[in-house]
């Protein structure tokens, strides 16, 4: 489990943490969603031990991180632009690795070149943008660390590639101790991979939430009414968080258990009444706007 609790970093007169406190848990994706600027990587490397608190604690597994060996063998950490040896190919990094990670599976990862079409002789600095960041997720998938640190892992990567590189870490989940920390600016990239999302916004985290618990306990209705007295009532029971009209229809995002929110709506007697799909990205901009925030201005 990683624990960060009232974590600072300041650079100069920049606050790029501020105050940041997460829980994340042994077992689940987290995700780490934030504008550029927000504080992502600098939270990130406070992690993974490469950067110092100026306040706060962070405890993996109960071990502080920060110039600790044995927790830092736990931890592979994907730069937003990853760092390869000059002139080296993929087999010389999964050597260079190897030195570093004793669990480094080198006949899986020369296996994963080949289903990638990862020529493993070619120097990585030849390599697409998406090449290279593929192969920076082989090296952290074949070391085989209980914690995997990725900073902006999709971008760069096509549609198929993303998928594949999901689904390896779906397998990684299923077959050993792994936990996944993916930090990007795009909520929809990690809408069907996390179990739970943090929003960082200016430093600090704007919310945490389960993303499960948040879909079973959030719905948005659309319905009609014969009568504006039914519709001013339902409104009055219902825990609202967003409400608007379009005409004679009402579309409504109000928390609770799906069949509960009906069972009130159906109490009016409305003329057509269903519930619609909530993306993330909706939960997301509904939450937020509450507390007085617009999402989409800061993430997407």
């Amino acid at each position: 489990m990683i624990a960060a609790t009232h974590v600072c970093k300041h650079f100069d007169r920049i606050d790029a943490v501020k105050d940041v406190s997460v829980t994340i848990k042994k077992g689940e994706v987290f995700g780490l969603i934030g504008t550029n600027g927000a504080g992502k990587s600098t939270f990130l490397r406070m992690l993974c031990g490469v950067l110092k608190p100026d306040s706060g604690e962070i405890l993996i597994d109960e071990r502080p991180v920060y110039e600790n060996i044995a927790a830092k063998r736990d931890i592979f950490y994907i730069s937003d632009d990853q760092y390869y040896l000059v002139n080296a190919n993929p087999i010389e990094m999964m050597h260079f690795y190897h030195d570093f990670y004793p669990e480094f599976d080198s006949t899986r990862f020369k296996s994963l070149l080949d289903k990638f079409q990862l020529d493993p002789k070619r120097k990585i600095n030849t390599f697409s943008k998406g090449m290279k960041k593929q192969l920076s997720v082989l090296l952290g998938v074949c070391a085989n660390t209980k914690y995997l640190f990725c900073d902006e892992t999709f971008d760069g990567l096509d549609p198929v590639m993303r998928q594949a590189v999901k689904s390896i870490f779906a397998g990684e989940l299923t077959n050993r101790d792994f936990t996944p920390v993916i930090a990007s600016h795009n909520l929809r990239e990690l809408e069907d991979i996390c179990d739970c999302v943090g929003i960082l916004h200016q430093g600090g985290v704007l919310m945490q939430k389960d993303l499960e618990e948040m879909k079973l306990n959030i719905h948005t209705i659309q319905c009609v009414f014969q009568n504006q007295e039914n519709e001013a009532e339902l409104l009055q029971v219902l825990d609202i968080v967003k409400a608007e009209k379009r005409g004679t229809l009402n579309l409504i995002t109000a928390r609770g258990k799906k069949d509960d929110i009906m069972a009130m709506v159906n109490a009016f007697s409305p003329l057509f009444a269903e519930v619609l799909p909530l993306s993330l990205e909706e939960i997301f901009i509904s939450e937020t706007e509450v507390v007085g925030y617009d999402i989409k201005k800061l993430i997407f």
